[in-house]
Order: C-alpha cells, then structure tokens, then sequence
C-alpha cells in the first residue's frame, strides 16, 4: 500500500510497501472466524468506507472521549515506554493518542502512526502540523500486513481495531513480531445490561464497519476480543489485563524480554 507520511520529519521507519496480506496460521483456533467469501467486499475496503465517511465526526468524539474512564492514559501506562523508544500505533485514526505517546517517548522518541484511511490521516497530519510536532510520522499502510520490519519498534498499541478484523489472532500475532510490548484495547461485551444495550446497538448502527450481518453483534465482538487476547498469551512472555468503562472494554498488555525474542 503507498506510503503516506507526515511532512517535516525525520527520516521514515517505513521499510515495506506492499499489498500482499499477510500469511496466517494454518491451523484454526476456537473463536476465529472464517474469511470472508469470495467476490465480498475486503476488510480493507470496509473499513476504508466506513471511516472515511465519519472521519470529521471520529475526531470531534475521540477528542472529546480521549480522558473517558481513564482506558488512552492507562494503554499508554501499559505500553512501558522509556524517553527514545518507537512506538507505532495501528489505526492511530486521527491522532487522539498521539499526545500521550509523544510524552510518553520525550522528543528524543518517535511515535508512527499507521492508518488505512486517508481522510483520517489528513486530519492526524493537519493535528501534528499545527503542534510542530518534529518526532511524528503518519503512514497509510494496512495493520493485517504492517509496513514495518521486527526490530524497528520497541512497542505496538491498537485502540479499537482488532474488533474490525475477521482473524484478530493472526492479525496479532503479527505485532507481536514486531516489538517487544504490544497493547490492544478492544470491546468486551457480557458486562452490564446497559452497557450491553449500549453495545449492541453501536454495533449494529456500525454493520457494514464491523461486519456482522446477522449475527449476534455481541458475540462478534466476544469473539474477536479473545483470539486477540488469545494471541499476546501466545506470543509473550507475560500479559496483564485490566477492565474500564464498567468491564465493556478490556486493556491487553503482551510483554516479553529482549533475550525472549533473540533467543
């Protein structure tokens, strides 16, 4: 997929540039969902269509949501971060958590963030232009297949995206190649009866976004949520989890050590 970068900055961390998905596991794994059938619209395509169409309203609600339960401040808390480190984000959207990830890594640090639409990279480079922001690269680029190379990264973070792919626990896996901590927040239904409520029905609004037909949104979500969390209990060494927004959204953290990955 063609790079997209940020205007200013330092040199690209972008060492890939390629449509080729990535390959997946052979064998399955309960919760995993089958691909989509042939002559369907790709998940690429869908997600492309539906944030392009709110990006405008995405920002305005990720802005005025970022602080809510406390769930960006506790990802960012959970990534480990030290003054110099990369981190990239997948699906970074607009840039709402970029601010904290900057703070987290000091100027000395670099923050990519990598999306697969265009219209929220426009408004994620307009945010970092207007805050002169020298250590902030923005990539359009697909998180199935990241246009990055294993060592390059010290951490990997997704805010709500691993609910948008129909094989999360490839998708994951993947990142976990990639650097040695890796956080993923996500939708974790069967909590509350409103919250629930509240769920399915932002689901359901969302169809084509998430694609659940006619299935029980609910259980999609459920789904999607555990063979993410699945795969960092796979591929790390250590994961913690916490719960926010009264249990609905669950915070994984996969870490493991520099001599875990190199041996």
């Amino acid at each position: 997929m063609a790079e997209d970068r940020s205007r200013g900055g330092p040199g690209s961390l972008v060492t890939r540039n390629r449509r080729r998905p990535r390959s997946t596991p052979s064998r399955s794994h309960a919760g995993d969902e089958p691909p989509p059938e042939a002559g369907d619209e790709s998940a690429a395509e869908r997600i492309q269509r539906g944030y392009a169409a709110w990006a405008r309203v995405y920002d305005w609600f990720a802005r005025a949501t970022a602080s809510v339960g406390g769930v960006r401040a506790g990802c960012v808390r959970a990534l480990d971060l030290d003054p110099g480190d990369t981190v990239v984000e997948f699906g970074c959207g607009p840039g709402v958590n970029v601010p904290a990830l900057r703070e987290a890594v000091s100027p000395t640090g670099r923050v990519v963030g990598v999306d697969i639409t265009g219209a929220m990279l426009e408004r994620a480079r307009g945010l970092a232009e207007r805050r002169g922001w020298e250590n902030v690269e923005f990539v359009r680029g697909d998180a199935t297949d990241p246009p990055i190379q294993g060592g390059e990264a010290d951490a990997v973070l997704a805010t709500f995206v691993t609910s948008l792919f129909p094989e999360p626990y490839a998708v994951v896996s993947g990142w976990c190649e990639l650097a040695d901590s890796v956080v993923v927040a996500a939708f974790a239904p069967r909590g509350s009866r409103p919250a629930n409520a509240a769920l399915s029905a932002f689901a359901r609004l969302n169809g084509r976004l998430f694609d659940a037909g006619a299935r029980d949104p609910l259980d999609q979500l459920d789904a999607r949520t555990a063979a993410a969390r699945r795969a960092l209990a796979d591929n790390a060494e250590t994961v913690t989890e916490e719960r926010y927004l009264f249990g609905t959204i669950t915070m994984c953290a996969g870490h493991r050590s520099v001599d875990g990955r190199d041996g």
